[in-house]
């Protein structure tokens, strides 16, 4: 099953990640605190490269959270796409550089509603997963199907966490 499927996933789906070019925004060392501002102006700047042609998009919006997101963690915002940027594009004052989406195992959910259930999503996820006896690579990857405009009721957000 692949991270980016049409239909949601279940409450612990198997998956194996592939390979994926990215252009991410990174974000070192923040906190829950700075999401908003760091989530607005990056998509901004990373979709006016779409706009604009530099960039070909390939997937919805995600973000891929690395360490552990109650204290400080490191964070890239981006989107998959046709080819990564083979050096970093300036946008809105924000440097967009090429990753990859975390190949490997890991375990999915899809949730349905607001941004704020998030959380709660998480650690659902993380202790179903434990429960398996499964370990967590310290990343955890969120994918925004639905559009952010939507009421919050219709938002889906994939959760996705590699395993080790």
């Amino acid at each position: 099953m692949s991270a980016f499927p049409e239909d949601p996933f279940g409450p612990t789906d198997h998956i194996r990640i592939d390979t994926m070019p990215l252009a991410v925004i990174r974000h070192e060392q923040i906190t829950l605190a700075d999401l908003r501002d760091a989530f607005d102006g990056g998509y901004r700047a990373i979709s006016e490269l779409f706009a604009d042609g530099r960039l070909i998009h390939a997937g919805p919006a995600l973000a891929v959270y690395y360490g552990n997101p109650m204290g400080t963690f490191d964070l890239e915002l981006g989107f998959p796409v046709a080819s990564a940027p083979a050096e970093a594009i300036e946008s809105n004052g924000l440097p967009v550089t090429a990753s990859v989406l975390p190949a490997g195992p890991a375990t999915a959910t899809s949730v349905f509603g607001s941004y704020e259930g998030l959380g709660a999503a998480w650690q659902g996820l993380l202790q179903r997963t434990l429960a398996e006896g499964h370990s967590s690579r310290g990343i955890m990857i969120e994918i925004y199907v639905s559009d952010p405009t939507e009421a919050p009721e219709a938002l889906r957000t994939d959760l996705v966490l590699p395993l080790a």
